[in-house]
């Protein structure tokens, strides 16, 4: 039984947020519950549905910073259905919105004017997985995980931790009303305690307070820094003569040179429906490139544009993942809690999927939460770590361990050569492990020691720019709350951003959020447009000096995906 009750924060519990201008020392409500879930993603709701699976006397509370389950989730997707099965294995039967089979599979080297077909890596196989909108599924899962008497809060964002005695016991939700200077407005309602044996952090890549306990337990110590990439992504409509459903092409080669990791997605799927995305490799060393103009650019090339002819863009999103893999998994537990799906970093890269790990994840969260309840253990729910290790997740991510670093090694071509003979030869067991040298900030060159790169404006039929591009994503933010992308040093960005690297942000921002304009001393100065942010994360991650910092804005706040994305 849930209950509510009033509490002084002050009093009773030591708080770390995400968000510095959450106010302190007031009075807030404060219910409790047996789990509280962070994020209502496909990893957080299936450990909220598993959790209920296991006890129905269960409280499992799930906050999602979202409008509404889905609003925030955004990928290709192709989903390998074995998580799903082992979860629910009658979905087929309640309606899981899994309605395009794959049925073939192209993958393609680019030239600037041609192309050629590679033989698709055994990874790449997609027989037997479906053609999905992510979104759509996910609000499919909300409603399964409801049906079981799970409590799930959208709009509301979790912006605190809850520490006693050394142990997360919560989260506190984002304080609404709050104006530009930091102080309640009118209609200020703070945010609320909820309280919690156990915190399953399921925020997805980059989660804002899954970083603060990284550095709050030291979880990150003994791996290999997080490698992310940044994944933009389109849905089109075409005509339906056009339309291959169950056709999935990835491309690899142009418009990246040979020493930048990247490629493209086409999914051919619904009614009519075209997924059409972008990634790039946050490792990339020249500041003048801009992931979402090389995107556009793809477009038109000869090998691509047929795909689109007679078509119209109807939604837009981008989104950071982790690339890192095996190497990159930090510890995964901490005194009242621990993380799953993105946040830990389960993406499988050489398939290109991350939805099937990460429910996984969540299943197995729950199991180990079950366990600490059975066992009367209120400390770390510590047998998670050992399952995730006997599970397939830890079985796949080991034997693609040394695909995505090959890359960074060896270059494109050097990388796929290498992957082939890891992937072939050694079936994934090489008697080695590479490993990801240094974090993505920190690959940048100076602007001046590398070629500009000029892209071509966009012609508003086929190629776009980002304020259009982010019109389509439904993106919303109250206007008077404090912004909530901060520059730790102000002073910094002329230093260091502008005069080094020409303001890299301006370009990797898909959103639009970072300009540059001229100060009224004539000096370039930095413009920050946080209601364009689509949450994507990637300047949290690229930053040179770490200096930008991505708080959670009031919940309800970001993009507002439709269904097909």
């Amino acid at each position: 039984m849930v209950r509510a009750e009033r509490t002084s924060m002050s009093q009773h519990n030591e708080v770390f947020c995400s968000d510095p201008d959450m106010l302190e020392g007031i009075e807030r409500e404060s219910m409790d519950f047996d789990v509280v879930i962070v994020g209502a993603g496909p990893a957080g709701l299936s450990a909220a549905i598993r959790l209920k699976q296991l006890s129905s006397d269960l409280t499992v509370c799930v906050v999602e910073k979202g409008s509404e389950v889905g609003a925030h989730i955004l990928s290709g997707a192709v989903i390998e259905p074995r998580a799903l099965d082992e979860l629910i294995p009658d979905w087929r039967e309640k309606g899981a919105p899994l309605h395009t089979a794959a049925s073939e599979d192209r993958m393609m080297y680019l030239t600037e004017t041609g192309g050629f077909r590679l033989p698709t890596p055994p990874q790449m196989h997609n027989e037997g997985n479906y053609i999905v909108s992510l979104g759509n599924f996910v609000r499919w899962l909300g409603e399964q995980a409801e049906a079981l008497g799970v409590e799930i809060y959208p709009g509301f964002a979790a912006a605190g931790l809850i520490e006693e005695e050394g142990r997360i016991a919560g989260v506190i939700t984002g304080d609404m009303g709050v104006g530009r200077d930091g102080q309640p407005g009118p209609n200020f309602q703070p945010g609320m305690e909820l309280r919690a044996t156990y915190t399953i952090f399921a925020e997805g890549c980059r989660g804002s307070l899954s970083k603060k306990l990284m550095q709050r337990f030291n979880l990150r110590e003994g791996v290999d820094p997080q490698t992310y990439g940044i994944g933009i992504k389109e849905l089109w409509e075409i005509p339906k003569e056009n339309h291959r459903p169950g056709l999935i092409v990835h491309t690899m080669g142009w418009p990246m040179d040979s020493a930048t990791y990247g490629g493209s997605f086409l999914y051919h799927f619904g009614d009519n429906l075209v997924s059409y995305g972008f990634v790039v490799g946050l490792d990339y060393a020249n500041p003048w490139l801009s992931p979402f103009d090389e995107m556009q650019r793809l477009k038109a090339h000869p090998k691509m544009r047929a795909h689109f002819e007679g078509g119209r863009r109807i939604a837009y999103g981008a989104r950071a993942l982790s690339e890192g893999g095996l190497q990159s998994i930090p510890k995964l537990t901490f005194p009242g809690g621990l993380l799953v799906g993105d946040a830990a970093g389960f993406l499988n890269v050489p398939k290109i999927k991350g939805t099937h790990t990460a429910m996984k994840s969540g299943v197995l969260a729950a199991e180990a939460i079950a366990d600490a309840f059975i066992a009367d253990r209120v400390a770390e729910p510590v047998s998670y770590t050992g399952k995730i290790r006997e599970s397939w997740v830890w079985e796949e991510l080991s034997a693609s361990r040394n695909i995505r670093p090959s890359f960074s090694r060896f270059g494109n071509i050097g990388g796929f050569l290498y992957s082939a003979v890891d992937t072939v030869l050694f079936k994934g067991r090489a008697p080695w492990t590479l490993h990801h040298p240094h974090p993505d900030h920190k690959t940048l060159r100076p602007a001046e020691q590398v070629q500009k790169i000029d892209y071509p404006k966009p012609d508003g039929v086929l190629t776009f720019d980002r304020l259009s591009s982010v019109y389509l994503s439904g993106t919303n933010h109250e206007e008077q709350q404090p912004v909530h992308l901060r520059l730790r040093d102000p002073g910094l960005w002329k230093s260091l951003n502008w005069d080094i690297f020409r303001a890299p942000e301006s370009r990797y921002c898909p959103a639009g959020v970072y300009e540059v304009e001229e100060a009224e001393d004539g000096q370039p100065a930095l413009r920050i447009n946080a209601q364009n942010c689509v949450h994507c994360k990637t300047c949290d991650i690229k930053d040179p000096d770490q200096n930008i910092d991505w708080a959670v804005p009031e919940g309800g706040g970001g993009p507002n995906y439709p269904g097909g994305m």
